[in-house]
């Protein structure tokens, strides 16, 4: 036997050794995972308020549209009443006469004060004098009490966005004429959350706290079943998934999600250990002293406990003995 035939013997057999270092062999025991249903759950918002006019008139501005986001406290529009610019400038001429009143009252009870003083006039024309300056002043009290309310009044056409969030709908246009309480714009805010219509055949396999796996728009997101309502409508529970960081853009949407509704056995092998050949999936089994590959039907890759496996549906059995690289 030469030299160069025994070097490459001794190295198939390192190689062969080395390989057989690495694997590791499965024992197939049937595990229990969840039965997912997949779903499509709409986005929805936590608190959907509405912007309302306070003041009837004419709208002289909208200074939103659909899809701006604003914060609680901002002026989205105006509106305008001219009746109560009239009545504020007829209140000021009506101060205008009333303060002459006054100025002129007092000037008189001045000189009758004097005169009471010298004795040339009586008491009563004083006491007299007195209290019709201060009806007048006390008109001129109730004038500007009635000018502070047509003001403030006047100030409530500005249209105040009561809550911080996202504008979904303007019904209103610059123009048009509203009445005190119709609707200016609705907002939604204080975050999203996933509302799910699940088959009331589900109902009693949903569980309150189960992890629940989303598919928005290609990003894998993962929230968590929160609440789960009694009643059923037209066949359909209703239940809400809370979820972070969910894309905000499209209130109203609808998303993919995977819904746990019972558990099922089945038989899992990690990713690494399934090969594929000429489209065909193979597993490497032990068999008698030796391996073999095994053709089986291999289903959608699991995480299983945090390792990436994959369910075979047919092919492997419980008790074989699979040999993973």
């Amino acid at each position: 036997m030469n030299v160069p035939y025994l070097i490459f013997l001794s190295a198939a057999l390192s190689a062969s050794a080395i390989a057989a270092a690495y694997a590791s062999e499965i024992t197939i025991k049937p595990v229990t995972i969840a039965d997912m249903k997949a779903v499509y759950g709409q986005i929805q918002p936590r608190n959907s308020v509405t912007a309302r006019a306070r003041l009837s008139g004419s709208i002289t501005v909208v200074k939103v549209t659909e899809g701006d986001v604003v914060k609680a406290g901002d002026v989205i529009a105006k509106i305008k009443d001219d009746k109560l610019d009239f009545q504020i400038k007829a209140i000021d001429a009506q101060l205008l006469g009333l303060q002459a009143s006054l100025k002129d009252a007092r000037a008189e009870l001045d000189r009758a004060d004097r005169l009471v003083r010298s004795g040339a006039a009586s008491t009563q024309r004083l006491d007299q004098l007195r209290t019709q300056a201060d009806v007048i002043a006390n008109q001129i009290g109730t004038a500007e009490a009635q000018r502070s309310v047509i003001v403030q009044q006047s100030a409530e056409g500005a249209v105040i966005a009561p809550a911080s969030g996202r504008v979904i709908t303007v019904p209103a246009t610059t123009g048009a004429v509203v009445m005190a309480g119709e609707t200016i714009a609705d907002i939604a805010g204080g975050g999203l959350f996933l509302r799910l219509a699940i088959p009331e055949r589900h109902a009693q396999d949903l569980r309150q706290g189960a992890a629940i796996s989303i598919d928005a728009a290609g990003t894998p997101l993962t929230g968590t079943l929160a609440k789960i309502y009694p009643l059923i409508e037209g066949g359909r529970v209703t239940a809400d998934v809370e979820v972070e960081n969910l894309d905000s853009k499209f209130v109203g949407g609808r998303v993919l999600v995977e819904l746990p509704v019972g558990e099922r056995s089945a038989i899992l092998v990690p990713a690494a250990a399934v090969t594929t050949h000429a489209g065909v999936d193979f597993v490497t089994v032990k068999q008698n002293d030796g391996t073999a590959q095994r053709a089986v039907l291999a289903g959608e890759p699991i995480d299983h406990e945090g390792k990436a496996s994959v369910e075979i549906l047919s092919g492997l059995k419980e008790g074989d003995i699979v040999v993973t690289p």
